[in-house]
């Protein structure tokens, strides 16, 4: 089986998309899984992800590469903080949120952390998604080691988190008010109505075709006026015709007046 035929089969076993994927890097990334488990080729490959969940889960957790960290980018957390989403608080009391490629938890753990310190006991919709369920089983348990709190004031740590056994564990009280589900960004319908949409450091091992439907998508379900946070080393280059705009690195605004779509 060749690596054309490989994408197509799971295209139609697991509905994964890896034509969307950089071909470059993917090509480069699964001949480094084929060596690091023993396989002949993209063959014996598929045969092991077919009859094996658990092998599956394994790839995906391989190829989605899940870096997660407390407010990654502390300088566009900081701005978060202190411009977008107040300002997104004096249009609405109760703000609905995705953070869409949530890894293990980390980014929609911190919006949480801001927005009891902004709105104290008010309660948000805070959704999480990714397409790897091993990692949303992690993100549900919210334990990390030292590394991913590394920008976490001693402050922060000390009310949201709990010690033990060298790690930290986001209070529960905080982690029932993130609502995880799994969710295939390429294929998946989205909802509407999002006041802040966080999609970082996820298009960039995507095609420029794929990222251009994926911003799209993401553009249509955002409320206007509402905001669409990506990764440092992303750019939307064509965010005017998708009618946004830019208001801050990493962050942009969907036009549109209030009550209807732009």
């Amino acid at each position: 089986m060749d690596f054309a035929r490989f994408k197509e089969m799971v295209r139609q076993h697991f509905r994964l998309d890896l034509n969307s994927y950089k071909e470059t890097q993917l090509k480069r990334r699964l001949d480094a899984y084929l060596v690091r488990q023993q396989l002949a080729g993209y063959g014996a490959l598929f045969q092991k992800l077919k009859d094996d969940s658990q092998a599956y889960q394994s790839f995906l957790d391989y190829l989605t590469i899940n870096v997660s960290e407390f407010f990654r980018d502390p300088e566009r957390f900081r701005e978060l903080e202190s411009v977008i989403l107040p300002a997104l608080l004096k249009e609405k009391r109760t703000l609905k949120i995705w953070s869409a490629g949530c890894a293990t938890g980390a980014e929609p753990y911190s919006v949480a952390i801001i927005l009891e310190e902004l709105t104290p006991g008010h309660l948000h919709h805070l959704e999480a998604t990714d397409i790897d369920q091993n990692i949303l089983v992690k993100a549900k348990e919210g334990r990390y080691p030292p590394e991913a709190v590394r920008n976490v004031s001693p402050q922060r740590l000390a009310r949201f988190f709990d010690r033990e056994n060298g790690f930290y564990v986001i209070n529960e009280k905080f982690r029932r008010r993130v609502t995880f589900r799994r969710h295939d960004l390429l294929n998946d319908p989205f909802g509407q109505g999002y006041d802040l949409i966080l999609c970082r450091n996820v298009t960039i091992y995507f095609t420029r075709e794929a990222q251009d439907r994926l911003n799209e998508k993401l553009v249509r379900a955002l409320a206007p006026e509402g905001v669409l946070f990506i990764g440092g080393s992303e750019m939307i280059f064509n965010y005017h015709q998708l009618g946004l705009e830019k208001v801050r690195t990493c962050f942009y605004r969907k036009r549109g007046a209030k009550g209807g779509e732009s």
